[in-house]
Parts: C-alpha cells; structure tokens; sequence
C-alpha cells in the first residue's frame, strides 16, 4: 500500500490560507490510501492566550476544515488523519482525527501535553484506539507522546500495524530519532507529520519521516521545506514480529517485572 505525510506550516488563526496551501501541495499528488498531516493543523499552535486557543477551536462534526478533507478523502478514496484543535462541550483537546471515504471514523485526545499547552487543553481521555480500516490497524498519537515508550508498546500490543504521529516539534532532532526506535522496538510503521516553519518563538522541526518496522526511513522531508512524502510499505512486515526464530518481540515480554510501570507515583525524581 501506498502511505504518506504532508509536512507544512499551518497559518496561526487563518484556516482557509491552511486549506490554500494543502491544496497546492496535494494538486499533482496521486493520493495515497493513508495520508497524515501535522498537530494543530486547523488552527495553528502558538496562541497567545486561552482566548485565541479557544476563538480557533472548532467541533469535529461541524469543523470547515474536516469537511474540506473529507472531500479530499471522498474524491481519491482514501483515509486522512490530521491533528486537530477540537472543541468539545466547553473543552479543548489537542486531537488528530480518522476521516475515510464515508466520513469521520474515530479520533485520538493527546494524553502527554507539552509546556503551554496544559494552560489551554485537556489531557486526553479516550485512551489509546486501534481503527481496523481493512487493509491495515492504525493507531495515532500527537507529538509529545513520542517521549513515553508505553503508549507505543500499548499500541503494538493491540495489534496496530501504523502509528500516525501528527506533530508540532521543536526539540531539534529528538523525536526523529525516537520514531526509529520505537518502530524498531514494536516492529510497526510510523508515520511522522510534523510542520514546518515559525510562530512567534517557536521554531518547528520538520524533518517528517515515514519508518519502518526495522527502524529504517523510507521517506523524509527537509527541515524547513512544505513537501509531501509518499512512500510503498508492505504491511505484512508490521505483522511480523519474530527477531529471530525463537524471539517474538510480544510473546517473549515479562509482564509479571513490569508492575512499576502500573504505580501512579514513582519511586525517584518526582516532578517539581
């Protein structure tokens, strides 16, 4: 199957100047079957205040912007996942949405929230899904969930085969590193969509990737460059999960060691 990202800088505030540029970039492109675009992408990221955060946010079912993606999804046949600014009751979430061909299949609530972002979103709350699109399981997360191996490792265990990974990276370098190993480690495909560009102090990463179960990139993006990736992947090697003949990457675990894993306070270095 054919996978890509689409790595941009979203326009803070100006979702149709965002749409503009999707557009542009996706005009010549023969769409693949599944295509991840960055955290945030609706909205921006650097707000200046709650205010702005919540001025920007929209519902999922009555957002302009998810309805311009799933015509893309409905005109090409394909499934898109975006990061999202998502309004719920009198919430925000840092989101990233599922759309297919028929409409809005599911969605994913960032559960780690990174620096400002805890003044203007909730942690998420609908845990950790794995969608059966019938050609492959995926599974999202959001940017600074890349820093904690459980998620992925809970992901692997409920049988995904591609982690969509919408971000908004500014730590140079890190979570690139960090895909590779966790798509090594679980033996999955990762698809990391992050922007590109500026806002206010931030300065965004790029570098997007697509990897595979060997921790190998198949598909990269320049640092500062809106581009798509597009990549082929046999899905069949997520599904694999033998290191060697007597080494199977979920089978050979010993959960009985891991309890510490389950304790909600640490036993050292607790947070300031």
């Amino acid at each position: 199957m054919r996978v890509g990202l689409v790595q941009l800088a979203p326009v803070l505030g100006d979702t149709p100047a965002t749409l503009a540029k999707i557009d542009r970039l996706l005009a010549d492109i023969e769409m693949p079957q599944l295509l991840v675009f960055p955290e945030l992408c609706n909205s921006g990221y650097d707000f200046a205040d709650i205010h702005q955060a919540r001025s920007l946010a929209e519902q999922v079912e009555k957002s302009a912007f998810i309805h311009h993606l799933q015509r893309l999804c409905r005109r090409a046949g394909c499934h898109i996942i975006s990061g999202f600014n998502e309004l719920a009751g009198d919430k925000l979430y840092n989101s990233a949405v599922l759309l297919g061909p028929k409409g809005i299949i599911g969605k994913y609530r960032k559960l780690h929230l990174f620096l400002n972002e805890k003044d203007y979103f909730q942690p998420g709350d609908l845990g950790l899904p794995v969608f059966d699109l019938g050609f492959c399981r995926v599974g999202m997360l959001v940017c600074f969930d890349w820093f904690y191996p459980e998620v992925w490792r809970i992901l692997a265990l409920k049988g995904v085969d591609i982690i969509c990974h919408p971000a908004n990276l500014v730590l140079p370098g890190l979570a690139q590193r960090g895909v590779e190993v966790h798509a090594l480690i679980n033996r999955i495909f990762i698809i990391l969509a992050n922007r590109t560009g500026t806002e206010g102090d931030l300065q965004f990463t790029g570098l997007s990737r697509i990897v595979d179960p060997g921790g190998q990139v198949l598909g990269s993006a320049a640092e500062q460059q809106e581009q798509v990736v597009i990549a082929e992947i046999d899905i069949g090697l997520a599904r694999d999960k033998y290191i060697t003949p007597r080494n199977h990457v979920l089978a050979d675990r010993r959960p009985v060691e891991y309890r510490l894993l389950t304790e909600e306070k640490p036993q050292t270095n607790p947070a300031p």
